[in-house]
């Protein structure tokens, strides 16, 4: 495939606000986690809170769609210079020839949950407004309005792997020539639907979360916001790339794991030959890495069976938590800082690697020059995508 330039990207998650934040916990070990506080939640688990969004109301003009999913878009747009970015972009291809790929699992499901413990009378609130909030496409219409665009504006929701799908689908849409240039990105927030659902399914963990640790028990729910500008590569462009992707199905079951990682392989596969890539020349694989026993070992099998036990490996839901619909856009970010820094992270938390599982996990963090990065993203149903950055040449 023809790389797509990557000139700018942001995000925002439990480690702070903007790149930097995020960059400087991978370097130095620290964790956003933290025992879980928020309003109306009576669970034993950690959870990745982005701080101070209760007090961070939408601007005016789009007040509208004010719920926490949407804030916490707006708060990620607001770092690292990405609005200045956008607009030359406008003012480069035109506002109707930008589209917007927005990935989330639950949008701000959050305020239809306050809505219906405030009925009256079986009666929701006047001001409850779900087409602006709970709508999985309020996310993708939000970020089209607040970046005063005018052109396609698609919401994947395929669970966790929703926000490194959006991608695949700019990368399409660029290609058909739908649009000159995308908008990707991703935002989930915390809610009582993810983390009592998750609960129910014995999945949340009471401690902060281990991936790949022979102890682990269950994962750790985040909340995040990531954005990405893809655009066609210029000449003299300095930029990392997105050089390629894959995207499959296990149609296994609708919340385990293939047991041998048969999608997770294939779509590793599909981006290795869209990349033009051997095995050999990926440097660095971020895990999607849950940290549940059926989800480690799983893609164990995947990584194993394919690149066998060298690749350097870690996954950093221990930094973050799970971010769900945002943990690909997440992770991609952490890949491109990755590679710009030549780090290759620890997985935080993880003390004594499972003796049944055999990648090659880093324990402690690394710095290297590094070339080519592959991030996974596995989400409920089976959905698998996977995606392979490149430094910036």
């Amino acid at each position: 495939m023809t790389p797509l330039s990557i000139s700018h990207f942001t995000l925002t998650n439990a480690l702070g606000c903007g790149k930097t934040a995020s960059l400087e916990a991978l370097r130095t070990g620290r964790s956003g986690l933290q025992p879980c506080d928020l309003e109306n939640v009576d669970l034993a688990t950690w959870i990745g809170r982005v701080s101070g969004l209760e007090d961070m109301p939408l601007e005016e003009r789009v007040s509208d769609y004010d719920c926490r999913n949407n804030r916490l878009a707006q708060l990620a747009l607001q770092q690292d210079d990405f609005l200045p970015a956008v607009k030359q972009a406008v003012e480069r291809y035109g506002a109707d020839r930008i589209g917007v790929f927005m990935g989330t699992s639950t949008s701000g499901i959050a305020t239809t949950e306050a809505a219906y413990r405030t009925r009256i009378n079986d009666a929701l609130p006047a001001e409850f407004t779900p087409q602006y909030t709970h709508n999985i496409a309020s996310s993708s219409h939000f970020i089209r309005d607040y970046l005063g665009l005018n052109g396609t504006a698609i919401a994947i929701s395929t669970a966790c792997s929703s926000s490194a799908k959006v991608f695949a689908a700019a990368y399409r849409y660029m290609t058909a020539g739908v649009c000159d240039a995308a908008i990707v990105g991703g935002v989930d927030s915390l809610c009582l639907t993810t983390l009592y659902g998750f609960n129910a399914l014995d999945l949340v963990s009471a401690e902060p979360c281990r991936p790949w640790d022979g102890q682990r028990n269950g994962i750790n729910i985040g909340e995040g916001a990531g954005f990405a500008l893809l655009e066609k590569p210029q000449d003299g462009d300095s930029s990392p790339s997105l050089i390629g992707y894959g995207e499959s199905s296990d149609a296994h079951h609708m919340s385990t794991p293939h047991p041998e990682g048969a999608g997770a392989r294939h779509a590793m596969q599909q981006a290795l030959q869209r990349a033009g890539l051997e095995i050999g020349d990926i440097d660095y694989i971020n895990l999607h890495g849950t940290a549940t026993r059926s989800n480690d070992a799983s893609e164990d099998n995947a990584v194993c069976g394919l690149f066998g036990n060298l690749t350097p490996c870690s996954s950093t839901k221990g930094f973050t938590g799970h971010t769900l619909g945002a943990a690909g856009i997440t992770e991609s970010i952490f890949a491109l800082l990755c590679l710009q820094d030549g780090l290759l992270p620890q997985s935080l938390q993880t003390r004594q690697q499972d003796d049944s599982l055999g990648a090659n996990i880093l324990l402690n963090p690394e710095q290297r020059e590094l070339r080519h990065v592959l991030s996974n993203s596995f989400g409920f149903g089976g959905n698998n995508c996977s995606l392979i950055f490149g430094a910036a040449s």
